[in-house]
Formats: C-alpha cells, structure tokens, sequence
C-alpha cells in the first residue's frame, strides 16, 4: 500500500464526482500505486536532461506558403450547375 496519505474524496469532490465506497477504494489504490512509482522516478538524477515536449524531434511537414498560379474566377466558376455574383449558387440548405 501506498505511504502517502490520499484524500480520496476530496479529490472526487474537486472533480465534481460521486464515488461509491467500492470506487473509491479503488482509485486511492490505483492513485497511490501511482504516487509510488512518482517516487522511483524521483530517485533519478535528471539534472544533465534537456527538458522537452516530445520525445523525438517535431518538425513541421508543411509547405512554405508560396503564392502560385491559380484558377481565375471564371475558370474556377465554368464547371458550377449555378452561379451568382461571381460566387457559387447553391440550393438553400436550412429552413
């Protein structure tokens, strides 16, 4: 069992949760198991650690955002069943 002293209907009441005495037996045992290995972990001397947010590189995957050429207007609206204003023309969707 854990060492530490778990509050576990404080906790529940925080989170705006109702626990039956059942769950909340089990959650301080899982909560404190957790505690537990938050310990070990500590043991470590990770003064020499970069920290990070990941733990491989991110890099970003897109495309410079470069202007090109594109459709003009009225390339764009040539295939449109209906157009209007230099806009699409769409059957109206809501009531």
């Amino acid at each position: 069992m854990s060492a530490h002293a778990i509050d576990i209907q404080k906790a529940a009441s925080l989170a705006r949760l109702k626990l039956t005495p059942d769950e909340a037996a089990l959650y301080e045992s899982q909560l404190g198991k957790i505690l537990d290995y938050m310990d070990v972990l500590a043991r470590y001397d990770l003064g020499s650690v970069e920290p990070t947010a990941h733990a491989m590189p991110v890099h970003n995957v897109m495309r410079r955002d470069e202007s090109r050429p594109s459709f003009t207007q009225d390339q764009a609206l040539a295939n449109a069943p209906k157009s209007s204003h230099h806009q699409f023309q769409i059957p109206k969707v809501v009531e």
